[in-house]
């Protein structure tokens, strides 16, 4: 890993699941990792349950915008973290990819919407962890 490694989340809409995965990285790690996100097909907005969910546990998401997922962004990154973007994120040799199986908090409601934010803190914490290990080798 580089001095100060790059993360990139991506999702479709880039509405939930990657924007809450950008937020926790960015509010745990600090600026010790770079933290990006976007999205196949981004929507017009981040989805309000998510953005709610968040500001419960004191993570203020509400001035994020979905952002259109670029090759040179993957480019960038030294991690890209997929989240059901299926065949549609581009893949290039030396990159590490992880697929993270997380349900789809589109149309959900801020009751449906914690649990995902709270599996999403979770892995966050270990991906730390797992740059920081890395990071010492």
């Amino acid at each position: 890993m580089p001095e100060k490694p790059s993360v990139l989340f991506v999702c479709v809409h880039n509405a939930g699941r990657s924007q809450m995965a950008a937020a926790w990285l960015t509010h745990l790690a600090g600026d010790r990792v770079e933290v990006r996100s976007a999205g196949s097909a981004p929507a017009d907005e981040v989805n309000p349950a998510a953005v709610e969910a968040m500001r419960e546990v004191g993570i203020d998401m509400s001035a994020e915008t979905p952002k259109v997922l670029t090759v040179d962004a993957v480019k960038a990154s030294d991690v890209v973290i997929t989240m059901g973007c299926g065949d549609t994120c581009p893949v290039f040799p030396g990159k590490r990819y992880l697929d993270w199986k997380l349900d789809d908090p589109a149309g959900q409601g801020v009751d449906a919407v914690r649990p995902i934010r709270d599996e999403i803190k979770t892995r966050i914490e270990n991906l730390i962890a797992e740059i920081a290990q890395e990071g010492t080798e």
